[in-house]
């Protein structure tokens, strides 16, 4: 069954990532994309960050983030 609210967002293919629109006001999108420069992140690496940070302040138990894998894949046939 198709969900009630659709995303015209892209699928990425990364099953472990829920993808969603969010509006912020415009203030607080500047200010956290200052934030993500000073740390070296995307926008969105940044928000998820700053919503664990906050969740772990309230004492909200997760588990580890899912890593990307990075380099380059192992060559096929050798």
């Amino acid at each position: 069954m198709q969900g009630r609210f659709t995303s015209n967002m892209p699928d990425t293919g990364n099953p472990t990532k829920k993808a969603f629109p969010l509006r912020i006001d415009p203030a607080l999108h500047a200010a956290i994309e200052r934030s993500a420069a000073t740390d070296l992140r995307s926008v969105n690496a940044q928000v998820e960050c700053l919503l664990r940070e906050a969740l772990a302040r309230r004492g909200v138990k997760l588990a580890d983030p899912v890593r990307a894998k990075r380099g380059r894949p192992p060559k096929e046939g050798n």
